[in-house]
């Protein structure tokens, strides 16, 4: 099946940059932890880890887009939608951290 340029093009931005949010994530919560002990600290923590989840699943569905030759629309839409949510995610996080809000 042949593969529609724009489609590929997209998927080929998400995978590295989903991957670079998945070592952004790790960073600040590496950061996190080695602050005082908190409430805040803590859900932003968890609030991370998931967001890490988001981008790697991201960046597999955006993978797995570039391999298949089927549903590869498909692949690359929900991984676009998940990278979106996922940015999303990391904004709130980010201005719950830096006004700290909890």
């Amino acid at each position: 099946m042949m593969k529609n340029n724009n489609s590929s093009d997209l998927s080929h931005h998400i995978l590295p940059n989903s991957a670079t949010m998945v070592g952004v994530c790790i960073m600040v919560i590496s950061i996190v932890k080695s602050m005082a002990p908190g409430l805040a600290n803590y859900l932003i923590d968890k609030a991370l880890a998931i967001d890490s989840l988001l981008f790697m699943i991201s960046a597999l569905l955006s993978f797995s887009s570039l391999r298949l030759d089927r549903c590869t629309e498909g692949l690359e839409r929900w991984a676009e939608m998940i990278f979106l949510l996922g940015l999303i995610s990391m904004t709130l996080i980010t201005v719950v951290f830096s006004f700290e809000i909890i």
